[in-house]
C-alpha cells in the first residue's frame, strides 16, 4: 500500500486550508473593524439610552436625564405601562418625540433581540444602558456583546430599586444569557427580528387610556381615577 497521498486527496487538502485560513482571516478583518469602531464609539457622545424594563424608576430616571440632556433618543423595551410612561415625561417637561416603547420582549435576552434592529436603525453608536444593580452583570455582559458586536459602546446606568427587586440573578441564569449572547452575536450579523409592537411616545393617547383605566406603580407618584 502506497504511503503517498493521492493528487485527489493533495487536492482536498489544500482547498481546506486555503478555507480556513480565508476564513480566520475574514473573522479577523471583521474583529479589527469592531474594536476599530468600538473605539470611536466611546469617545463619541451619548446618542441613545436603552431602558431595560423592570422598575418604573428607572423610567423615571431616563425621563429626568432627557429633559435634562435633550437630543439622545430612547429605547424603552416592555417597561411601565404606556400612559405611565407619558405622563413621567410630561412632568420632567421631556420630550415626547425622542422615546418609543417596544413591547415584544419578555426577557432580558428579548430586551436585546428585538432592541438591536432598532438601535441600528436610528445609527446608535453610543447607549447608556439603564438597569438596576440587581440586575447586573448579567444584563451588562449581553448587551456588551450584542451590541458591541455591531459596533455600539455601551456604558451601564444604574438606577437604585426601592423595596424588595422582582427579579433574581442566579449564576445558571447569567452562563446560559451570556452563552445565548454569544450565539446571537453571530447570528445577528445577518439577521434582524422585527417587532410589530412599537410605539412613539408621543402617540400614547392619555384619554383613551383614561377611559380604558390604568395604574401606575406606587413609586411613580401618578394618581389616576
Amino acid at each position: 500500500m502506497s504511503s503517498h497521498h493521492s493528487p485527489k486527496h493533495r487536492w482536498f487538502r489544500r482547498w481546506r486550508a486555503l478555507f480556513l485560513l480565508g476564513g480566520f482571516g475574514g473573522f479577523a478583518v471583521w474583529a479589527i473593524a469592531i474594536c476599530i469602531n468600538l473605539y470611536i464609539a466611546a469617545r463619541s457622545p451619548v446618542d441613545s439610552y436603552l431602558v431595560l424594563g423592570g422598575s418604573i424608576r428607572r423610567e423615571i430616571y431616563v425621563a429626568a436625564q432627557v429633559a435634562q440632556f435633550p437630543g439622545a433618543k430612547v429605547l424603552i423595551s416592555t417597561g411601565s405601562a404606556a400612559p405611565c410612561i407619558r405622563i413621567l415625561f410630561e412632568q420632567a417637561t421631556a420630550s415626547l418625540d425622542q422615546a418609543w416603547l417596544e413591547n415584544c420582549a419578555d426577557s432580558t435576552f428579548g430586551n436585546f433581540y428585538y432592541g438591536l434592529p432598532l438601535l441600528k436603525r436610528w445609527g446608535v453608536k453610543k447607549v447608556r444602558l439603564v438597569t438596576s444593580p440587581t440586575h447586573l452583570p448579567r444584563a451588562q455582559w449581553m448587551a456588551q456583546i450584542i451590541l458591541g458586536a455591531h459596533g455600539i459602546w455601551v456604558e451601564p446606568d444604574i438606577v437604585e430599586e426601592i423595596g424588595i427587586p422582582g427579579n433574581q440573578e442566579s449564576r445558571f441564569k447569567t452562563a446560559l444569557d451570556v452563552t445565548r449572547a454569544l450565539v446571537w452575536a453571530v447570528m445577528s450579523q445577518g439577521y434582524r427580528p422585527n417587532c410589530d409592537r412599537v410605539t412613539r411616545l408621543s402617540s400614547v393617547d392619555l384619554e383613551a387610556w383614561r377611559r380604558r383605566g390604568f395604574q401606575c406603580e406606587h413609586q411613580a407618584g401618578i394618581e389616576e381615577d
